[in-house]
């Protein structure tokens, strides 16, 4: 016979997943937001980026509320590794609405001014990043280990971007120091970007503890 309370409990993890997805694609977007605002230095696009993490951020708390309220409810370890492993990428996801903020910030400082290069590799860097957002809720709401795995390992793409971005940039600080600050600041953008596919990289890994109950490491750098 079928445990009723395991089954809303069951019911309530579903509820929960579906609230994360939707917490991932307002994340998504505020990426997507973030980078077209530097690209194209729109302020206005800026400030509803920074609307946006507000919205995020009291989204988020009220699935973590759902989620703790769930744990004083008698359950299974499968159904506990599920709350806590939601939890975290509550946590993950904030974080990137953080970062997007950052760069925000940086297209509010930096509007005046013309960039010193055009944008390529950042917003190649957005691009792959939503692709990863994408791909890791796609395998929390499958259960799917070896999708979540394969989403990780593009984070090696983010960081080969990230340094080459990187490079370049002290280039050009090097060979005029006019443009350090500007070059200072999407050197800080690239960073952030960077550190967002972290937190992709980290939740891959929450589904993986979810399905399997392992803690993996799938960052792959040293």
């Amino acid at each position: 016979m079928v445990d009723k309370a395991q089954t809303d409990v069951d019911n309530i993890i579903r509820d929960i997943i579906r609230d994360i997805k939707e917490m991932g694609q307002r994340t998504r977007l505020s990426i997507d937001r973030t980078v077209t605002s530097l690209k194209e230095q729109e302020t206005s696009l800026a400030d509803k980026v920074i609307g946006m993490n507000r919205e995020i951020d009291e989204f988020g708390d009220v699935v973590e509320d759902k989620c703790t309220r769930t744990m004083t409810i008698k359950v299974s370890p499968a159904q506990l590794r599920m709350l806590k492993g939601t939890l975290k990428m509550i946590i993950d996801l904030k974080s990137i609405s953080g970062l997007a903020v950052e760069i925000a910030y940086i297209t509010k400082a930096t509007a005046g001014s013309p960039h010193i290069k055009p944008l390529v590799d950042i917003p190649r860097m957005s691009d792959i990043l939503q692709e990863m957002l994408d791909g890791s809720i796609e395998a929390l709401e499958k259960q799917d280990v070896e999708l979540a795995k394969d989403i990780a390992s593009r984070d090696e793409e983010i960081d080969a971007l990230f340094d080459q971005v990187r490079r370049e940039l002290i280039t050009y600080m090097i060979e005029d120091p006019k443009k350090i600050a500007n070059a200072s600041h999407l050197t800080f953008a690239s960073r952030y970007l960077e550190r967002m596919g972290d937190h992709i990289n980290n939740l891959c890994e929450r589904v993986v503890y979810m399905v399997t109950g392992e803690k993996p490491d799938l960052n792959k750098r040293g």
